[in-house]
């Protein structure tokens, strides 16, 4: 059983007299829950490790966010444990910074899901450290746009494809130059048919 679907149930103040039903709060709702108030927090980077974020990336580009990514939390009948991993930006003190997202997490959820926080474990399994300005690389076109570009057919001959001089910059190899065309009698010394 995925312990992210685990729920359990919170009994109403005031005793069983006041009984109107039962609440019960999933483990995801929690871990959704913590993870938007550990995002909102400055100087976190990314939740998870670096596999989970390279699935995350993933997600993200087929518009599926994981919010519980780096997130884990066990819930109890009136209590909370919560484990984090997380990538810290470069320039933050990180126990300063594990404080903040702890914080962050007991107020969350003690004013959200209304549970004690009972504990809440912190690592930091990164510092993301930004390239300089001075040494971006100069944006390249998109994967499938450099493609269409360079896959349009030359002027009235079938089949053949050249790409144009900006697509053949914007490709991350050299263009090989295309063989000499041969006729009839073979191939001249400047590549052209008699």
């Amino acid at each position: 059983m995925d312990s992210h679907n685990l729920a359990s149930a919170v009994p109403p103040p005031g005793g069983a007299d006041d009984t109107q039903g039962r609440t019960v709060i999933a483990e995801t709702a929690v871990a959704k829950v913590v993870g938007m108030a550990v995002r909102g927090v400055d100087g976190v980077h990314a939740l998870g490790s670096g596999a989970s974020r390279s699935i995350g990336a993933i997600r993200e580009v087929v518009g599926a966010t994981d919010l519980t990514q780096g997130v884990r939390v066990e819930v109890g009948e009136s209590q909370v444990a919560v484990d984090i991993v997380l990538t810290a930006e470069y320039g933050y003190p990180l126990q300063t910074l594990a404080n903040i997202v702890r914080a962050a997490i007991y107020s969350a959820v003690e004013n959200l899901v209304g549970r004690d926080v009972i504990e809440v474990n912190i690592e930091i399994t990164d510092v993301f450290i930004p390239a300089p300005d001075t040494e971006k690389p100069t944006s390249r076109a998109r994967l499938a746009d450099r493609f269409s570009t360079a896959a349009k057919p030359a002027g009235g001959q079938q089949g053949a494809v050249e790409p144009d001089a900006a697509a053949a910059e914007a490709l991350p190899f050299q263009k090989v130059p295309a063989p000499p065309a041969t006729g009839p009698t073979g191939p001249t010394q400047t590549g052209e048919t008699p």
